[in-house]
C-alpha cells in the first residue's frame, strides 16, 4: 500500500486540505504518513510504533481532520499528550493542516493554563480537544469538556505518559468516551503496559512500525544556538561572518514563501544568495545548483523538497533556520554538507519554545548537539577588521598602485593632510556599506539574549492515590490562587515557559498549581496558591529568570487586575511583513559578500 503512495494528492484527503499541505510546502509523505493516512481514512484503529519526529502528528491530524462536521461545535477528536509543550505544538499542527476550512477552532489545554480562560474556549466550541491528561480530567471532573460527540481519539507518546506516572489517568479518560470511537495509540516503544492498553481499548487495530533513519556522518559538527525568532537573521550573518571554515551554505527554512523572503534579505546584506523551492520550474532549480556548484552563488536557501538530491561538495555548512518537526528531515538535511570526505558544520536554530524539538532530535540520532555560543559585536567587528587588513595586504603585494600614489599626493598637498588620515578616510569610505565597527544600538547585544542550555524535563512519581489526586486539582480547578508580582517582564526576554521552569525547579511547585501569567514590559504576573509558606516565597524571591531576581510579592490589587494586552498594558505592535507575496520568485544575482 505504502510503495504506490509518493503525493499527499494520492491521498484520499479533502481540496482544503491538499491546498493547505501545497501551501506549507508539503508534497511526499512520510513513511508513516504513507502507512498511518489510509488505514485511518477508512476507519480502523492504529497501533503505530514510531519515534518522535518520523511526521507522525501529520499522519493522525490529517485524517482526523478529513472526518471533521465543521457545523458541529462539539469536539469530535480528543488528543492526550504527555507535556503542554507537545500539547502546544500539535494544536499549531492541526491550525495549520486546517487553514483553509474557515470555522474551524482548535484548542489546547493544560495545566498551568488558566481554568477560567479555558471554560470559556470550550463554551464557544471546539472541534478538537488536544490536552495532557490531568487537565482533561480536571474539565470531565467538572463537566465542561463534552466528549458524546466524540469520533477519534489519538494517544500520542504513549510510554512518555507510561513513564511520566500518566497512564492510569489515560486509562481513566479512555473509560469516560464514547465506545464507537476510532483509536491511535502512538509510541517510540511498545512495553507491555502500553499494548496492554492496546488490547484493551482498541479494536482489532492496524499494527505499523516505522524506523527513524538516525544515522549521521561523523564528520559533522553540530551544534544548536538558542535564538529568538525575531535576531534569527543577525544570528545567521554573524555566524556566515565568523565561522572560520566557511565556504558555501544551503539555510533550512519550513515555507516556500520564507525561502524567498530570507534570500532576498541576505542579498540585501550583499551575500551571493538565491532560493529554491517547489514552485521553481526545474530549470531554474538546476540553475541555482549550477552557481552553487562553480561558486557564483555562497547561499541557497531551501525547503526540505527542493533540496533533495543536492550533492554539492564545497557545502560547509547546514543551517536550520527554521528547526524540523520531523526528526528525519533533520538527517536529511545535515547530510547536505559533510559530502566526499570532507568535514561538514550543521548549526540549529531553536527558539525557547522549541527546545522539546531538539530533545527529539538528540533522541532520534542518538547523539548529543553541543550549545553554539553567538559571537559578540566585537568578535565580528573583529573579524571585519582582520578580512580589510589581508585585502590591503593583497593589494600592496600584487597591484600596480603608481597612479593611485599620485591622487594621494595631490590630496595630501591640497588638504594639507598626513597620509595616515587621508588612508583612515579612504578606509571609511570603502567600509560604508558594511561597517568594520558594528553600531551600538543601546539595547543588548543578540549574543548576550542567545543561549544554548536546555533544561531538563521534570519527571513524576507514578500515581498511587487517586481520590487525594483529585482533590488537589479539584483545589486547583476551583481557582484558590493568588496573583503575585515578579520583577521579571518582556524587556528581560523572558517568556512564560522560562517563568514556569523557574517557579517549578526552585521552589517545587508543580506546573499544574501555576495560574495564569501575564508578561508586561518590566514586570510579570502570575497565579500561584494563595497559601504559600514564607520558606517558599524566601526561595521565589532568590529565584531568577534570565539573570534578574524574581523578588516575588502579592500583586497590588491594579497589578492583579491589568489583562495582558488590556487596559494599561504595552500597545501591541501592527504585524507589517516584509517583502510580499506579489514578488516575483527570488533573483540570482550573484555577488560575493562586501568585505
Amino acid at each position: 500500500m505504502t510503495a504506490t503512495i509518493e503525493r499527499f494528492d494520492q491521498l484520499d484527503l479533502q481540496a482544503p486540505i491538499l491546498a493547505a499541505l501545497a501551501e506549507i510546502g508539503y508534497e511526499t509523505p512520510s513513511p508513516i504518513q504513507a502507512a498511518c493516512i489510509p488505514h485511518l481514512l477508512a476507519g480502523h484503529d492504529i497501533l503505530g510504533e514510531a519515534q518522535t519526529g518520523t511526521g507522525k502528528t501529520a499522519a493522525f491530524a490529517l485524517p482526523a481532520l478529513d472526518q471533521v462536521d465543521i457545523n458541529q461545535r462539539n469536539p469530535q477528536v480528543l488528543v492526550l499528550t504527555p507535556t503542554r509543550e507537545l500539547a502546544i505544538q500539535v494544536a499549531e499542527a492541526f491550525q495549520r493542516y486546517a487553514s483553509k476550512m474557515p470555522g474551524f477552532h482548535v484548542l489546547p489545554i493544560y495545566g498551568g493554563q488558566s481554568m477560567v480562560v479555558q471554560l470559556r474556549q470550550l463554551q464557544r466550541g471546539a472541534h478538537v480537544v488536544v490536552g495532557t491528561p490531568g487537565r482533561v480530567m480536571d474539565h470531565l471532573e467538572r463537566k465542561s469538556l463534552n466528549l458524546e460527540g466524540l469520533t477519534t481519539l489519538i494517544l500520542d507518546e504513549a510510554d512518555e505518559m507510561l513513564r511520566m506516572g500518566f497512564i492510569d489517568d489515560v486509562e481513566w479518560i479512555l473509560e469516560h468516551t464514547p465506545t464507537a470511537r476510532q483509536t491511535a495509540l502512538f509510541s517510540a516503544t511498545m512495553p507491555d503496559a502500553i499494548r496492554r492498553v492496546a488490547h484493551r481499548y482498541l479494536r482489532d487495530p492496524k499494527e505499523i512500525k516505522i524506523k527513524a533513519a538516525t544515522a549521521t556522518v561523523s564528520t559533522i559538527k553540530q551544534r544548536f544556538l538558542q535564538i529568538a525568532g525575531p535576531h534569527k537573521l543577525d544570528a545567521l550573518t554573524r555566524i556566515l561572518e565568523v565561522e572560520d571554515d566557511f565556504d558555501a551554505a544551503i539555510v533550512f527554512v519550513r515555507t516556500k514563501t520564507a525561502t524567498v523572503e530570507l534570500a532576498e534579505k541576505l542579498e540585501a546584506r550583499g551575500y551571493a544568495a538565491a532560493c529554491l523551492n517547489g514552485d521553481m520550474t526545474q530549470q531554474l532549480r538546476e540553475r541555482v545548483i549550477e552557481q552553487l556548484k562553480n561558486e557564483t552563488l555562497d547561499i541557497v536557501v531551501a525547503t526540505d523538497v527542493a533540496a533533495r538530491g543536492i550533492d554539492v561538495p564545497r557545502v560547509s555548512h547546514v543551517i536550520n533556520y527554521d528547526i524540523p518537526y520531523d526528526t528525519e528531515a533533520y538527517v536529511h538535511r545535515i547530510g547536505r554538507t559533510g559530502r566526499a570526505g570532507r568535514n561538514g558544520n550543521a548549526i540549529l536554530f531553536v527558539a525557547p519554545r522549541e527546545t522539546h524539538l531538539l530533545r527529539q532530535i538528540e533522541r532520534a540520532t542518538k547523539q548529543p548537539i553541543e550549545p553554539l555560543k553567538l559571537p559578540s559585536r566585537e568578535a565580528v567587528a573583529d573579524k571585519r577588521v582582520a578580512a580589510f587588513r589581508q585585502q590591503v595586504s593583497e593589494v600592496l603585494a600584487s597591484e600596480d598602485l603608481g597612479f593611485f600614489l599620485d591622487v594621494i599626493a595631490a590630496i595630501e598637498e591640497k588638504h594639507d593632510a598626513d597620509v595616515h588620515t587621508i588612508a583612515a578616510a579612504l578606509a571609511f569610505l570603502a567600509q560604508k556599506d558594511r561597517p568594520l565597527q558594528m553600531p551600538d544600538t543601546g539595547r543588548p547585544d543578540i549574543a548576550q539574549l542567545a543561549g544554548g542550555g536546555k533544561p531538563e524535563r521534570p519527571t513524576r512519581e507514578a500515581r498511587d492515590n487517586r481520590s487525594e489526586i483529585l482533590e488537589r486539582r479539584r483545589d486547583y480547578a476551583e481557582g484558590r490562587l493568588a496573583r503575585y508580582r515578579i520583577d521579571v517582564g518582556r524587556e528581560h526576554m523572558a517568556s512564560p515557559k522560562d517563568i514556569v521552569g523557574a517557579i517549578a525547579n526552585e521552589a517545587g511547585i508543580e506546573s499544574r498549581f501555576i495560574g495564569q501569567i501575564n508578561l508586561f514590559e518590566d514586570y510579570s504576573t502570575v497565579e500561584l496558591p494563595s497559601d504559600l509558606p514564607n520558606d517558599v516565597l524566601q526561595i521565589l524571591r532568590r529565584a531568577r529568570v534570565r539573570q534578574q531576581l524574581l523578588n516575588i510579592r502579592l500583586a497590588s490589587p491594579e497589578e492583579a487586575s491589568r489583562e495582558r494586552g488590556g487596559r494599561g498594558a504595552p500597545p501591541k505592535k501592527p504585524f507589517r511583513k516584509e517583502g510580499g507575496f506579489d514578488k516575483p520568485a527570488c533573483g540570482f544575482k550573484a555577488r560575493k559578500p562586501k568585505p
